[in-house]
């Protein structure tokens, strides 16, 4: 039975040309059977809606252009758009729509130099990659196709070097990548693989099986599909540095089970030996040596972050990561009442300041300081310390404090084979403490509170603010809470 695309000409575009290039069988998927594709999540598509954000901010780099719009608007009449702007003698336009050959592509930015026309391709990443290179390579094969002299090809990225200091300096935010070169040598590449993009259109769908290609360069829109026959406890849920996967798969060994001791680590096989067998492991010793390092007051200490390409605050990075938010639980003394403190910004405001006088105000000058993988919290702090010498003594005091409650989990001086070789609170938690559970929550992890956080500065609805606020709350609390149960736990050991 023939395809569709058997009976018309095969239409490519670059997106689709990207994919194809990760994988034969997810081109063919997306243009036979896309009904197969995976749930697009939250997460993603709030990284797709940066991406745009990011697109157009650099288009102030080359100020004063036209846009062709992709809504609302058929391909035939952005490409006629576009030639028309280009014969009225427009010197920039934002998503110039080009054709050729049965490929379409969108240019992020097309300028007018001295010599030519200059494509940028603008990326939120912090530095080049090949998935960029091969993409610009696209644009240049299409854009010089259609008779329009191309005379530089670059990649527009994000400049993590870059410290905002008042207004954002749209010059110093991006960098700029002269990709002339690679983009040319690599225009026979681009030929012949469109030419076998298409003719594998024309065929059945390539019988390929999953491989490292599944997530690089992206994260395959079909995984949930091709992954579907591959059980649990296989050995791609073997945890851990220093294994490959996908070496053993390709040996012929799906379950871990399967897989001969002398081919893992002991902590891989520890993590197959305690699923097999339901096992338990608590060292005793190693536990009450941790504890005794313990000193009263205890604080369970837990902080939500964000981040942005573009730094929204003065002193700040791109991506670097800013605290809105904190849950403060304390203990005075052994048997003690536990009390909690809590710390959420306001919308709209730069939470930095206003945390940090909350924070050095409730927390206790002595004791310790329980976080957990304190290599995280202590980044934040030491952040907040230099931006804010007033405090930085106290704030060096309370780094001095911690206690990482993630050591005696990481050392495995206790494990449970529920933790399936993890050591994260979220794979702790449940082994140690079952009624506990994040599972109720409309908030139950990091990547969400960042997207609620990021929602709840972007409406003025009050009551959405505060139905939001009441989720990131609950969330950040029951980070901490987790913290004194599994501690409680530990002292029961």
């Amino acid at each position: 039975m023939k395809n569709d695309l058997q009976t018309k000409e095969v239409y490519l575009s670059k997106s689709l040309f990207i994919k194809g290039l990760q994988c034969h069988k997810m081109l063919f998927l997306q243009k036979i059977c896309p009904e197969l594709k995976d749930e697009i999540s939250d997460s993603q598509e709030a990284i797709f809606a940066g991406g745009r954000d990011i697109g157009i901010l650099a288009w102030e780099l080359f100020p004063g252009g036209v846009e062709i719009p992709y809504e609302g608007l058929s391909h035939e009449e952005q490409l006629d758009l576009t030639q028309q702007k280009i014969n009225e003698g427009q010197k920039t336009i934002y998503e110039a729509t080009f054709s050729h050959q049965g490929v379409f592509v969108k240019v992020d930015i097309l300028h007018k130099g001295k010599t030519g026309w200059d494509i940028y391709e603008v990326k939120a990443s912090t530095k080049v990659k090949d998935v960029h290179i091969d993409d610009v390579a696209l644009q240049y094969y299409v854009v010089s196709g259609t008779g329009l002299l191309v005379s530089r090809a670059y990649v527009v990225h994000i400049n993590n070097k870059y410290v905002r200091k008042g207004d954002i300096e749209v010059e110093k935010l991006f960098s700029k990548e002269d990709l002339t070169e690679e983009v040319i040598e690599k225009q026979p590449f681009v030929k012949k693989e469109i030419e076998k993009q298409k003719q594998m259109l024309q065929g059945k769908e390539p019988n390929i099986g999953i491989g490292k290609y599944c997530d690089d360069p992206y994260t395959c829109d079909f995984h949930g599909h091709c992954w579907s026959d591959v059980p649990e406890d296989s050995v791609f849920d073997i945890r851990g540095r220093g294994v490959d996967s996908f070496s053993l798969y390709n040996e012929g060994y799906l379950s871990m089970y399967d897989v001969p001791q002398d081919r893992l680590k002991p902590d891989h096989f520890m993590q197959i030996e305690y699923n097999r067998d339901k096992l338990v492991k608590t060292d005793q010793k190693a536990i009450q040596a941790f504890l005794k390092t313990l000193k009263y007051p205890l604080a369970f200490f837990d902080f939500e972050t964000f981040m942005s390409a573009v730094p929204p605050y003065d002193g700040i990075k791109p991506y670097q990561q800013i605290p809105f938010q904190y849950s403060l639980h304390i203990v005075e003394n052994p048997g003690g009442k536990l009390q909690h403190h809590e710390y959420l910004a306001r919308p709209r405001q730069d939470p930095r300041e206003d945390l940090v006088n909350n924070l050095v105000n409730q927390m206790p000058d002595k004791g310790s300081v329980l976080v957990y993988n304190q290599s995280f919290e202590i980044g934040i702090l030491k952040n907040l310390a230099e931006l804010f010498p007033q405090q930085k003594k106290r704030i060096e005091k309370i780094i001095s404090n911690v206690v990482d409650l993630m050591a005696p989990f990481k050392n495995r001086d206790i494990y449970h084979w529920q933790m399936n070789g993890s050591f994260s609170l979220k794979a702790v938690l449940p082994a140690m403490v079952p009624q506990l559970s994040y599972e109720h929550l409309d908030v139950s992890d990091g990547g969400l509170a960042m997207e609620a956080y990021a929602a709840m500065n972007k409406t003025d609805d009050k009551k959405e603010i505060a139905r939001i606020r009441k989720n990131l709350l609950g969330y950040c609390k029951m980070d901490t809470l987790a913290m004194v149960e599994i501690l409680k736990k530990l002292w029961q050991l």
